[in-house]
Protein backbone atom coordinates (compact mmCIF):
# COMPACT_ATOMS: atom_id res chain seq x y z
CA UNK A 1 0.00 0.00 0.00
CA UNK A 2 1.27 3.40 -1.15
CA UNK A 3 1.88 6.65 1.40
CA UNK A 4 -1.34 7.77 -0.47
CA UNK A 5 -3.93 4.82 -0.26
CA UNK A 6 -2.75 4.57 3.46
CA UNK A 7 -3.24 7.94 5.12
CA UNK A 8 -6.19 8.94 3.10
CA UNK A 9 -8.34 6.88 5.17
CA UNK A 10 -10.25 9.21 7.67
CA UNK A 11 -9.79 6.56 10.62
CA UNK A 12 -6.06 6.65 9.54
CA UNK A 13 -5.70 10.26 9.62
CA UNK A 14 -7.39 10.45 12.88
CA UNK A 15 -4.97 7.79 14.06
CA UNK A 16 -1.97 10.25 12.76
CA UNK A 17 -3.51 13.41 14.26
CA UNK A 18 -4.23 11.88 17.60
CA UNK A 19 -0.53 11.34 17.50
CA UNK A 20 0.97 14.30 16.98
CA UNK A 21 3.01 16.28 19.29
CA UNK A 22 5.61 13.71 20.34
CA UNK A 23 2.87 11.59 22.12
CA UNK A 24 3.23 7.82 22.73
CA UNK A 25 -0.09 6.18 22.78
CA UNK A 26 -1.16 2.66 23.34
CA UNK A 27 -4.25 0.97 20.70
CA UNK A 28 -6.03 1.33 24.07
CA UNK A 29 -5.70 4.94 24.67
CA UNK A 30 -6.20 5.53 21.00
CA UNK A 31 -9.68 3.77 21.06
CA UNK A 32 -10.42 5.77 23.78
CA UNK A 33 -9.67 9.07 21.70
CA UNK A 34 -12.01 7.72 18.82
CA UNK A 35 -14.47 6.67 20.62
CA UNK A 36 -17.03 6.57 17.38
CA UNK A 37 -14.89 3.99 15.76
CA UNK A 38 -14.84 0.30 16.66
CA UNK A 39 -12.01 -1.48 18.54
CA UNK A 40 -11.75 -3.51 16.07
CA UNK A 41 -11.19 -0.80 13.13
CA UNK A 42 -8.97 0.91 15.45
CA UNK A 43 -6.40 -2.05 16.06
CA UNK A 44 -6.70 -2.77 12.54
CA UNK A 45 -5.67 0.64 11.12
CA UNK A 46 -2.87 0.58 13.58
CA UNK A 47 -1.33 -2.65 12.58
CA UNK A 48 -1.56 -1.31 9.20
CA UNK A 49 0.17 1.91 9.88
CA UNK A 50 2.57 0.08 12.36
CA UNK A 51 3.45 -2.48 9.32
CA UNK A 52 3.95 0.50 6.89
CA UNK A 53 6.35 2.41 9.38
CA UNK A 54 3.71 5.41 10.04
CA UNK A 55 4.09 4.29 13.79
CA UNK A 56 6.57 2.65 15.38
CA UNK A 57 6.93 1.00 18.79
CA UNK A 58 8.52 3.63 21.39
CA UNK A 59 7.95 0.95 24.28
CA UNK A 60 6.44 -2.53 25.33
CA UNK A 61 5.50 -3.91 28.84
CA UNK A 62 3.33 -6.77 30.02
CA UNK A 63 -0.06 -6.23 31.35
CA UNK A 64 -1.98 -8.97 32.53
CA UNK A 65 -0.07 -11.77 30.20
CA UNK A 66 -0.57 -9.80 27.23
CA UNK A 67 1.81 -7.12 25.24
CA UNK A 68 0.76 -3.65 25.90
CA UNK A 69 2.45 -1.37 23.46
CA UNK A 70 3.45 1.99 23.16
CA UNK A 71 3.40 3.64 19.85
CA UNK A 72 4.90 6.79 18.22
CA UNK A 73 4.43 8.70 15.40
CA UNK A 74 7.29 8.61 13.08
CA UNK A 75 6.85 12.35 11.22
CA UNK A 76 8.84 11.68 8.10
CA UNK A 77 6.60 8.79 7.42
CA UNK A 78 3.27 10.84 8.14
CA UNK A 79 3.11 12.34 5.18
CA UNK A 80 2.37 12.13 1.03
CA UNK A 81 5.13 13.72 -0.64
CA UNK A 82 4.29 16.47 -3.17
CA UNK A 83 5.45 14.15 -6.09
CA UNK A 84 2.55 12.30 -4.97
CA UNK A 85 0.03 15.20 -4.87
CA UNK A 86 1.39 16.27 -8.58
CA UNK A 87 0.86 12.65 -9.77
CA UNK A 88 -2.62 12.26 -8.81
CA UNK A 89 -5.77 12.02 -10.93
CA UNK A 90 -8.99 14.07 -10.33
CA UNK A 91 -10.43 11.05 -9.10
CA UNK A 92 -7.53 10.74 -6.59
CA UNK A 93 -7.99 14.83 -5.52
CA UNK A 94 -11.23 13.86 -5.11
CA UNK A 95 -10.22 10.73 -2.64
CA UNK A 96 -8.57 12.72 -0.30
CA UNK A 97 -10.79 15.80 -0.32
CA UNK A 98 -13.51 13.16 0.80
CA UNK A 99 -10.95 11.53 3.45
CA UNK A 100 -10.31 14.95 4.58
CA UNK A 101 -14.19 16.17 5.16
CA UNK A 102 -14.75 13.22 6.98
CA UNK A 103 -12.08 13.48 9.40
CA UNK A 104 -13.06 16.88 9.90
CA UNK A 105 -17.04 16.04 10.24
CA UNK A 106 -16.22 13.16 12.87
CA UNK A 107 -13.87 15.23 14.86
CA UNK A 108 -16.14 17.89 15.12
CA UNK A 109 -19.29 15.65 15.77
CA UNK A 110 -16.80 13.83 18.75
CA UNK A 111 -15.86 17.59 20.19
CA UNK A 112 -19.49 18.47 20.37
CA UNK A 113 -20.37 15.42 21.93
CA UNK A 114 -18.16 15.83 24.84
CA UNK A 115 -20.05 17.70 27.57
CA UNK A 116 -16.96 19.96 28.07
CA UNK A 117 -18.26 21.32 24.42
CA UNK A 118 -18.11 25.05 24.43
CA UNK A 119 -17.46 26.46 20.64
CA UNK A 120 -17.49 29.72 21.64
CA UNK A 121 -15.14 29.78 24.54
CA UNK A 122 -13.13 27.51 22.41
CA UNK A 123 -12.64 29.71 19.68
CA UNK A 124 -14.30 27.33 17.35
CA UNK A 125 -14.29 28.63 13.82
CA UNK A 126 -15.22 27.00 10.62
CA UNK A 127 -16.21 29.99 8.72
CA UNK A 128 -15.63 30.55 4.98
CA UNK A 129 -14.29 33.32 2.64
CA UNK A 130 -14.68 34.04 -0.80
CA UNK A 131 -11.78 35.82 -2.31
CA UNK A 132 -10.50 37.47 -5.30
CA UNK A 133 -6.52 36.43 -5.85
CA UNK A 134 -4.24 36.57 -8.62
CA UNK A 135 -1.52 34.03 -8.84
CA UNK A 136 1.35 36.04 -6.48
CA UNK A 137 -1.36 36.98 -3.65
CA UNK A 138 -2.45 33.27 -3.51
CA UNK A 139 0.81 32.48 -3.04
CA UNK A 140 1.23 35.12 -0.86
CA UNK A 141 -1.54 34.10 1.04
CA UNK A 142 -0.28 31.03 1.42
CA UNK A 143 3.02 31.76 2.00
CA UNK A 144 2.03 33.61 5.54
CA UNK A 145 -0.54 30.87 6.84
CA UNK A 146 2.15 28.66 6.59
CA UNK A 147 4.50 31.02 8.39
CA UNK A 148 1.67 31.48 11.28
CA UNK A 149 1.14 27.44 11.84
CA UNK A 150 4.42 25.94 11.27
CA UNK A 151 6.11 26.95 14.37
CA UNK A 152 3.52 25.07 16.39
CA UNK A 153 3.40 22.11 14.50
CA UNK A 154 6.08 20.94 17.05
CA UNK A 155 4.75 21.90 20.01
CA UNK A 156 4.02 18.85 22.66
CA UNK A 157 0.71 18.16 24.73
CA UNK A 158 0.99 20.18 28.20
CA UNK A 159 -1.58 20.63 30.73
CA UNK A 160 -2.29 24.46 29.33
CA UNK A 161 -2.49 23.10 25.40
CA UNK A 162 -5.60 21.52 24.21
CA UNK A 163 -5.13 19.81 20.68
CA UNK A 164 -7.13 21.89 17.68
CA UNK A 165 -7.71 20.79 13.92
CA UNK A 166 -6.60 23.30 11.51
CA UNK A 167 -7.40 22.15 7.78
CA UNK A 168 -7.12 24.89 5.41
CA UNK A 169 -9.04 24.18 2.32
CA UNK A 170 -8.15 26.00 -0.63
CA UNK A 171 -9.64 25.81 -4.09
CA UNK A 172 -11.16 28.05 -7.26
CA UNK A 173 -14.80 28.38 -7.32
CA UNK A 174 -14.61 30.36 -10.13
CA UNK A 175 -12.25 31.48 -12.98
CA UNK A 176 -11.23 35.20 -14.18
CA UNK A 177 -14.36 37.05 -15.58
CA UNK A 178 -12.95 37.47 -19.59
CA UNK A 179 -12.77 40.71 -21.23
CA UNK A 180 -11.39 42.57 -17.51
CA UNK A 181 -8.16 44.55 -17.44
CA UNK A 182 -6.93 47.15 -15.04
CA UNK A 183 -9.11 49.57 -16.56
CA UNK A 184 -12.45 47.64 -15.76
CA UNK A 185 -11.92 47.49 -11.92
CA UNK A 186 -11.42 51.10 -11.34
CA UNK A 187 -15.18 52.68 -10.12
CA UNK A 188 -16.02 55.06 -11.40
CA UNK A 189 -13.49 56.05 -13.07
CA UNK A 190 -14.40 57.36 -16.69
CA UNK A 191 -13.36 55.56 -20.06
CA UNK A 192 -10.97 58.02 -22.26
CA UNK A 193 -13.02 60.41 -24.39
CA UNK A 194 -15.88 60.42 -22.25
CA UNK A 195 -17.09 62.67 -19.07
Amino acid sequence: MDAFELLAHPVRLRVVHAMRGGRELTTAELCDRIRDVSKATVYRHVDLLAAAGVLEVAQERRVRGAVERHYRLRGDRAGISTDTVHSLSPDGHRHAFAAALAVLTAEFTAYLDRDTADPVADLVGYRQHAVWLSSAELREMIDGMREAIAPHLANEPSSDRSQYLISPILFPVEAPPTGTGAEDTAVGRPEPGTR
